[in-house]
């Protein structure tokens, strides 16, 4: 058996771990905090790379290190019920529900929409998602080529685009850095920590990992170490093509302000850097950009949808499984982007402290000696607190809960009033654990 990958294949692991997470939302989130950083952008900055690139690319490491196969054999460590039910809201959130018809709507909306008459906006995204889900559908059924699709010709074609606008407007700036706005006034760094957390990139992350991982086992390696040691370098590949454009994005965002003033978001930014640099030609980079950044996202999505809930319901075939979330997000984008957003939000705020909690458990693992009370009371705690954000998120916030929690957990306000109670499960856990006669594998056979 073969125990050795080739630097030219994690080379090509790396690009496509960037090329899945470099999706429309990522180009959109960092051009827009650089206007409103302006001057105070590398400080804002320096907070997105945590949270939008640390916390992610750490979740892929996590899976090669914990030896999983699977989020939900991952999430199995809470309980098996916990297991099932997190791993199916995990990827209809970030599968057909949301993320699969949102990539298709953006990429109309920002790279085709300006192209085109405003009275043909509803039959023209009606004819685009049909054929942006139908190349998708394509490229998702061919799943055992998936990484040469991805690594090999999407990514790179998706990097010139990229490259194009980018070096045009790191060497050639539009103009000085303009005064920092709203929150990024006084406290940039966390603002910046703030939107990088909002992209819900560590949700995606659970997903693409076990897309590495079983790269890596198709190519015959077993053994943990060697895939660990080759996900965490497919991992920096990725990070750092991410810091580099996501830099570079937020920088062109933030000296753009003094030609085109504060937009409203991030895809009028880009469509106005590209126009200025490129005039009516920019539109059609900027459309080919987008669109391939949707579809290299919307490829990985839809496969890794498919493969989970054919493990599931053997009875359905992978194929059929694509061809269901293709059609099903076909419909759904044509609902629009706000409608979209609007429903997901409140489902992605409420589980994504759940994930970011027992990503930081699997790290630790051994530490507490994989005790389930440890997993089960800080999920359990860090549930409470993120189920009432994600009711705020719904406009159906509580009030003296709120209130509640606004005065007895630091950083509810900003979204992060979960890591106090998630810190108390785990010492709960732990002491409890201390206390607790059943060894480690009886404690498998009863759980809590």
């Amino acid at each position: 058996m073969n125990q050795k990958i080739s630097t030219s294949y994690i080379i090509v692991l790396g690009l496509m771990l960037f090329a899945l997470f470099f999706g429309a939302g990522n180009l959109i989130f960092p051009i827009m905090m650089g206007q409103e950083a302006g001057a105070n952008i590398w400080v804002a900055m320096a907070g997105f790379v945590i949270t939008g690139i640390g916390l992610p690319i750490l979740t892929v490491i996590s899976l090669g290190y914990s030896g999983e196969s699977d989020i939900q054999s991952l999430a199995n460590r809470v309980h098996p019920w916990f297991g099932l039910i997190f791993s199916i809201i995990l990827y209809l959130a970030i599968g057909p529900l949301f993320a699969i018809p949102r990539a298709g709507t953006v990429s109309f909306e920002i790279g085709i929409r300006p192209l085109i008459p405003e009275s043909w906006d509803t039959m023209g995204l009606f004819i685009f998602s049909i054929l942006f889900f139908l190349v998708a559908t394509l490229l998702s059924l061919n799943s055992s080529k998936i990484v040469d699709i991805l690594g090999k010709y999407l990514t790179p074609i998706k990097i010139s685009f990229l490259s194009i606008l980018v070096i045009v407007a790191i060497f050639k700036p539009l103009g000085v850095l303009q005064k920092p706005i709203g929150e990024y006034t006084n406290n940039s760094f966390f603002s910046g920590f703030s939107e990088g957390y909002l992209t819900m990139d560590v949700l995606a992350a659970f997903v693409f990992g076990i897309i590495i991982i079983n790269s890596l086992r198709s190519k015959g390696v077993e053994s943990g170490k060697v895939i660990l040691v080759s996900t965490l370098k497919a991992g920096l590949i990725a990070a750092i093509l991410l810091a580099f454009f996501y830099s570079a994005l937020a920088y062109m965002g933030a000296s753009s302000v003094s030609k085109l003033g504060i937009l409203d978001n991030g895809g009028s930014v880009l469509a106005g850097v590209a126009n200025l640099y490129f005039g009516s030609f920019g539109g059609v980079i900027l459309g080919a950009l987008i669109t391939m950044a949707c579809m290299t996202t919307s490829v990985g999505l839809i496969s890794s949808c498919a493969t989970y809930f054919n493990k599931i319901l053997p009875k359905v075939s992978y194929r059929s499984f694509v061809i269901i979330f293709a059609i099903f997000s076909t419909a759904v984008a044509n609902f629009g982007l706000s409608h979209l957003i609007s429903i997901s939000t409140p489902v992605l705020t409420a589980i994504y402290p759940l994930a970011i909690v027992l990503l930081l458990l699997t790290f630790f693992h051994n530490t507490f000696n994989g005790k389930k009370i440890v997993y089960q009371l800080s999920m359990l705690f860090t549930f409470i607190v993120s189920v009432f954000d994600g009711l705020n998120a719904a406009g159906l916030g509580i009030k003296p809960v709120d209130q509640l929690f606004s005065s007895i957990l630091p950083l509810y306000e900003v979204g992060l009033g979960w890591l106090l109670p998630a810190v108390i499960g785990v010492i709960l856990g732990i002491i409890i654990g201390l206390f607790n006669p059943i060894g480690k594998e009886k404690e498998e056979e009863q759980l809590i």
